[in-house]
């Protein structure tokens, strides 16, 4: 008798030894999964500032009767597309990611071609709210890029725990999926090369 309680004592142990490790394991997965969907907030913070700025920006130039009307037309569509991809939080797949960064960042491109042609046309150049948004331009780039970066890390840091031991053995068992990363262009390690001439 006393040798079954003693056996009955070790099972008991041992299946709370790992409940613990389970529950430990799980509560891990969840806290580095929170850590990543507040990061991408972040990084919709900061291209929603973008969208949100650029819209002063759109009205100066519409209001130019001279301004080259299919580079703003360009502008506006790409706008108007990176604004409509939205992405779930609780659903961040690599495809996902792919489909934001790709709408997003063709926005930037003609965002960028804008602000060249601007340079052509120096009614637009001396006013006071152009001034003000390319002072804010590089900071904007610059912000969308640290975010970027800090969502890849902790994407990185999630990726890893469900993909090595013992989280693996667990991550689909809770539902955690691999997360998807933003993927660095040529050149998106900085700010567009944009040169203003103001006088």
């Amino acid at each position: 008798m006393r040798k079954g309680l003693i056996a009955i004592i070790v099972v008991v142990v041992l299946v709370f030894i790992i409940f613990l490790w389970i529950q430990g394991t799980y509560n891990t997965m969840v806290t580095k999964n929170e850590i990543v969907t507040k990061q991408w907030s972040q990084v919709e913070n900061v291209y929603q500032s973008r969208m949100d700025k650029t819209k002063n920006l759109l009205k100066i130039v519409e209001g130019s009767a001279n301004f080259e009307k299919s580079t703003l037309t360009e502008v506006v569509n790409a706008r108007a597309r990176a604004t409509s991809v939205n992405v779930d939080p609780t659903k961040l797949t690599p495809e996902s990611i792919q489909q934001f960064q790709k709408a997003q960042d063709a926005f930037g491109q003609t965002l960028g071609k804008l602000m060249v042609v601007v340079e052509r046309y120096p009614e637009l150049k001396s006013t006071e709210n152009f001034k003000e948004f390319q002072s804010q331009y590089e900071g904007m780039e610059n912000r969308i890029a640290v975010e970027r970066k800090r969502f890849n890390e902790t994407v990185a840091d999630f990726n890893i725990l469900i993909k090595r031991f013992p989280g693996n053995m667990f991550a689909k068992m809770f539902g955690f999926n691999e997360k998807g990363y933003f993927q660095a262009a040529e050149g998106a390690n900085k700010a567009p090369d944009i040169e203003f001439n103001i006088k």
